[in-house]
């Protein structure tokens, strides 16, 4: 459970990024996140390449892609849920196209090679519960420092100006362009990697599932329910909703009620735009404030 709130919350750092920080809606993600999980399988099973070097290409080709498509949107004013269209639109071409791929093993999906008793989890990347455990948990821990590195730099505060007014940024002579490929290459990238580990952990790799909206839309849900434009709001929605879309899936189970987990997490947004409209991590710290300030004697109760 831990390793898939680590994976979720380290998928949230990267669309944060590039939506709560510089302002670029995606609702597309999933192609760099399924792209980077069959670039790691297919590079590390069929040509032997070390996992650990098969995470650069998870990374490179979806930051490429990433690269591509934002150009193609920049250089032509694409802005807002326009952009967003454009994404879904390459998300759901790739998906169509890795459905119908041989190579890939199209729809029958495309499967790990079964771990031996000789097996070195710190070599092969691959192993128990624990193992994933630490790995993403170094993993998501290393995407938030990387995170706040930028979030605090001269190229974090443009993203921030971009977000806020655009046009009013390019006047004051900020390579708008530039820094918005910025934006979606680091979040394309990392959600590559994200993407190779989430390979690595199931074994198995179908279109559908690593490519399809529900994908997209699975991997945003924590960054916006946690606060978006803040370095912790990812990691604590990743804290709320993974753990309630698995009690809903065994609920739904238990009941035979289908869709029981899709209503739960619609009653759970409407609750948190009720009570923290602006994520569940600004409502957190402005309560934590008032504690400390009640507790020292300098706020009313």
């Amino acid at each position: 459970m831990l390793s898939l709130v680590f994976l979720s919350a380290f998928v949230g750092i990267a669309w944060n990024l590039m939506m709560g920080f510089a302002g670029q809606l995606s609702l597309g993600h999933a192609l760099y996140f399924g792209v980077g999980a069959y670039v790691l399988a297919i590079v590390s099973e069929r040509y032997g390449l070390s996992p650990w070097l098969a995470m650069i290409p998870a990374a490179a080709i979806p930051a490429l892609l990433g690269v591509g498509i934002g150009a193609l949107g920049f250089r032509f004013t694409v802005r807002g849920v326009y952009f967003a269209l454009l994404t879904i639109a390459f998300a759901e071409f790739a998906r169509i196209v890795f459905e119908h791929w041989d190579y890939v093993g199209k729809t029958g999906g495309l499967f790990l090679k079964a771990l031996t008793a000789s097996n070195r989890p710190l070599v092969s990347l691959r192993g128990g519960a624990t193992f994933f455990y630490y790995a993403l948990l170094v993993t998501m821990a290393a995407s938030w420092l990387l995170s706040a590195v930028l979030v605090r730099s001269h190229i974090g505060y443009c993203w921030r100006a971009i977000r806020e007014d655009e046009d009013a940024t390019r006047a004051l002579g900020v390579k708008v362009f530039r820094l918005k490929l910025l934006a979606v290459a680091i979040s394309a990238a990392l959600t590559g990697i994200a993407g190779g580990w989430f390979a690595l952990m199931n074994g198995s790799l179908f279109p559908d599932s690593v490519l399809g909206m529900s994908m997209s839309i699975n991997l945003i849900i924590a960054p916006i329910v946690g606060g978006l434009g803040t370095l912790f709001g990812p990691i604590l929605g990743a804290f709320v909703i993974v753990p309630i879309n698995e009690l809903s899936r065994d609920l739904a189970q238990s009941f035979s009620v289908n869709g029981l987990n899709l209503l739960i997490y619609g009653v759970l947004l409407m609750t948190v735009i009720k009570i923290a409209p602006q994520g569940c991590w600004p409502w957190l710290a402005t309560q934590l404030r008032l504690a400390a300030r009640t507790a020292t004697g300098r706020g009313r109760p």
